[in-house]
């Protein structure tokens, strides 16, 4: 644990000193801290772009996991964007509800992913685009994700997924919102410069209260993308801030006008990094988060184009939930189609009365969110997994299986992943609830 004085913690994150964390590669990662800058030299760029899409295009999709999508899908809530549409599930009905609504042909398809191979986004742009659709791409250089457009823009290879918010990952997708995003780094800008003061330091004084807390109450707007940077971040290696939908101290969270979003990203990615030094952790990698996806990928070889993953039932909820009390946290981890998150309410409100803390989280969304601290984070999770039945299969192209099968895999491959490390899990049916 840091014990350097709030001061000296600021000049030595500003320093670029890997030892106010556990003194390896961090410095590798903090690529971030310099981000509204270099950000604000491009953004002519990004503007031109959404300006020539605007005539040519009546929606947008963005297809993307974890850092790639929550924070557009926070701005696209906050600023009601409603030809913007964030694709973040594999479920089969979700995915033609949106090929439904929308015309392929007039719609910009956005691909986005730091390492061009996240297997959900690589799925959902080979599908759309044998429909037609026309792409753009968001990406690391080097990506094999630059082959799909000729419009590829590329990201900053020193900013983690979770801290791209006010990179190109989060500022192209508001541009084509029709969001100024000079004025929003014009405040993010702000807030960075207050991040440098010793006293008074917006970034500070929350990462000094978030790391005296177990669990830390968020919404599902803007704590969409808490829940990843906060989760993600400190929960490893047995510790960690555990973000839920109930039963925790309520997130600060300053959010008077939209635009206030840029001071918000920044603000609180540097709290998280000031929280990972108190905690005696690298707060900008994420060492369990591959196991959900290795059991994905076992799960489909060993099936290849046969049946489905078994997702019946498993445990007893009623028994899970005996365990439940005050100082335990109840995760419901939702296979379902994302309209249908209103179901689980007589689920949240049965944990709820046990005094646990309840955190909600739809698969396979919450496998680059919450995933790494349900692994590596403290021992004192109880973890409900809820399918529904996923619906008609939906052929990938190029791939011996479809969404359904995917789903299915996702979900049986974490709930073996968390088994395998004995955390408690049972599975129940949505219609069960």
């Amino acid at each position: 644990m840091s014990t350097l004085a709030p001061a000296e913690l600021v000049e030595r994150i500003w320093e670029r000193d890997p030892s106010v964390w556990t003194g390896r590669d961090e410095p590798h990662w903090l690529g971030w801290l310099d981000e509204p800058a270099r950000m604000r030299e491009r953004a002519h760029e990004l503007l031109e772009f959404a300006a020539r899409l605007e005539a040519e295009t009546e929606e947008i999709v963005l297809m993307g996991m974890g850092g790639s999508s929550l924070a557009p899908e926070v701005m696209r809530r906050t600023f009601q964007a409603p030809r913007f549409h964030v694709l973040d599930t594999t479920h089969p009905t979700a995915i033609r509800r949106l090929e439904e609504s929308i015309d392929v042909g007039r719609t910009l398809c956005v691909a986005a992913s730091k390492s061009g191979t996240t297997l959900e986004t690589r799925s959902h742009a080979d599908y759309f685009r044998k429909k037609g659709g026309r792409f753009a791409v968001i990406t690391d250089p080097g990506s094999p994700l630059a082959e799909l457009s000729q419009d590829v823009f590329y990201g900053e290879p020193t900013i983690g997924g979770r801290y791209s918010a006010l990179s190109v990952f989060g500022l192209l997708p508001a541009a084509l919102m029709g969001i100024d995003i000079v004025r929003l780094l014009d405040r993010a800008e702000e807030m960075r410069e207050a991040c440098r003061l010793s006293e008074g330091n917006p970034g500070l004084d929350l990462g000094l209260q978030l790391a005296e807390q177990q669990f830390l109450e968020v919404d599902d707007d803007f704590g969409l993308w808490i829940e990843q940077l906060v989760a993600e971040s400190t929960g490893k290696e047995g510790k960690g801030i555990i973000p839920v939908r109930e039963g925790g101290e309520a997130a600060d969270v300053r959010l008077p006008d939209p635009y206030e979003l840029g001071q918000e990203f920044f603000r609180w990615e540097f709290a998280t990094a000031v929280a990972g030094s108190i905690l005696g952790i690298n707060p900008f990698d994420q060492p369990n988060v591959q196991a959900a996806k290795d059991k994905t990928e076992a799960v489909l070889s060993s099936r290849g184009s046969g049946s489905d993953p078994g997702t019946g039932p498993e445990g007893s909820l009623e028994e899970l939930l005996a365990e439940a009390g005050p100082g335990r946290y109840v995760a419901i981890q939702a296979f379902i189609d994302p309209a249908r998150e209103s179901e689980l309410e007589p689920l949240q409100r049965r944990a709820r009365e046990t005094g646990a803390a309840v955190s909600v989280g739809l698969g396979p969304r919450y496998l680059h969110s919450t995933g790494q601290l349900h692994k590596g984070g403290p021992d004192f999770g109880l973890f409900v997994q809820v399918v529904d039945g996923f619906g008609e299969e939906l052929p990938i192209p190029g791939r011996k299986f479809g969404f359904r099968k995917l789903i299915a895999a996702q979900a049986a491959g974490d709930f073996e992943a968390l088994s395998e490390r004995g955390r408690r899990i049972v599975r129940v049916s949505l219609e069960d609830l």
